[in-house]
């Protein structure tokens, strides 16, 4: 069997573009992939082009020797960023056409199930009102109403994103900030109940004393906090060790660290309590189940970040069927009416639950007519990122 082919789609999403990609073989097997990554969705597209024309006439049964390849030959780039992407794209589609050829889901071809039915978190929930404490206690309610038991929420309402004129703010909060942050978890926690854990999300953008005291104000206000996301960035190993030994809340990060690489120092250091990967930017399959074994050593759980598309979400919950340490994976609640459509039949997704079958491959496929129904935004915007 030969690789004859790679098509790349840019497909609107709900909150940014997908990146899909569809390998194509000379026995008609094809395979599914995606490599969503935000912002500059456009120069991912663009790598999984590049990268898909160098894998033509390849035999797609050698995905870890296509994925090495691509990693070394591209490396050059850095060991992150929208080369990862492509190769994380790539290596999903490779695994989906090997679990067709063998008649197998592509959890079994990664060592069979520990379970089939993958707990999720709703993330992406909090879109209406105004952001007052009314209005996400209001949605989070639904949200458990859904069947979900967890969710995750950014109480600082990204209000430390932007670089204002007073560049000595910048990734600072002001005391009012800081209030309303506590009041949205506090009103969340009420209308949810004790027992339904929220993540807490920084995004990395609070510096190292407002990150600690911050999680200090959170524990005080006794939120059942699922974890305190990315205190800091993924560049500082050494500084969120330090902000974790400095805090009661479990510490995760994960969705930056491209590849089993940069993953190594944080856990070394033992900077998380859990790790979240992205299977559209961590390398793909292959890569999530080794890096999921290596957090195993540490005796650390693995949390999939995963605010993308339907094969990510898809290939995501295959691996995490195939791990020990799984804890939970991200689900968008909210997302474009056509997330079902582009695929050959809708996610089962069903009281917080993703349900695996016995389907060959990732036991979905794309379909390009409805792909192309709904192109992404390929300019930038001023003050918009794609």
């Amino acid at each position: 069997m030969e690789i004859t082919q790679v098509r790349t789609w840019l497909i609107e999403g709900i909150k940014y573009n997908w990146v899909m990609v569809k390998v194509y073989t000379d026995q008609g097997i094809t395979g599914s992939g995606e490599g969503t990554n935000w912002p500059g969705s456009p120069l991912v597209l663009e790598a999984c082009r590049h990268a898909g024309e160098s894998i033509v006439g390849e035999d797609p049964s050698r995905i870890d020797y296509i994925w090495t390849k691509l990693y070394r030959d591209f490396n050059w780039l850095g060991q992150a960023g929208p080369v990862l992407s492509a190769i994380s794209a790539i290596d999903i589609a490779l695994w989906d056409i090997a679990g067709k050829r063998a008649g197998m889901p592509v959890y079994q071809l990664l060592g069979g199930a520990y379970r089939k039915k993958i707990k999720l978190y709703a993330n992406y929930w909090f879109l209406g009102g105004e952001g007052t404490p009314e209005n996400y206690a209001q949605q989070a309610a639904e949200v458990k109403a859904k069947g979900f038991t967890a969710c995750k929420m950014d109480p600082f309402a990204h209000v430390n994103y932007w670089y204002g004129e007073d560049l000595s703010d910048n990734l600072s909060l002001t005391e009012g900030q800081k209030r309303t942050a506590i009041e949205r978890l506090v009103a969340v926690q009420q209308a949810v109940g004790p027992d339904f854990p929220i993540a807490v999300e920084t995004h990395a953008m609070l510096n190292g004393p407002t990150a600690i005291e911050m999680a200090h104000r959170i524990a005080a206000a006794g939120i059942n906090c699922m974890w305190y996301e990315e205190p800091a960035g993924p560049e500082f190993p050494d500084e969120i060790a330090a902000i974790k030994r400095q805090i009661s809340l479990p510490v995760c990060v994960g969705e930056r660290l491209h590849s089993r690489f940069m993953a190594r120092p944080i856990l070394e250091k033992h900077a998380a309590d859990i790790l979240m990967p992205d299977i559209t930017r961590c390398g793909g399959i292959g890569e999530m189940k080794k890096i999921a074994t290596m957090c195993e050593a540490y005796n650390v759980p693995i949390a999939p970040h995963n605010p993308n598309g339907p094969i990510s979400t898809i290939a995501a919950a295959h691996v995490m069927a195939s791990v020990p340490n799984f804890f939970f994976q991200e689900f968008m609640v909210t997302d474009v009416p056509w997330r079902d459509a582009v695929l050959d039949k809708p996610l089962p997704v069903r009281n917080g639950f993703f349900e695996l079958d016995d389907a060959p491959g990732l036991g979905f496929d794309l379909v390009e007519e409805e792909m192309e129904r709904h192109p992404g935004v390929t300019s930038r915007r001023p003050g918009f990122y794609i």
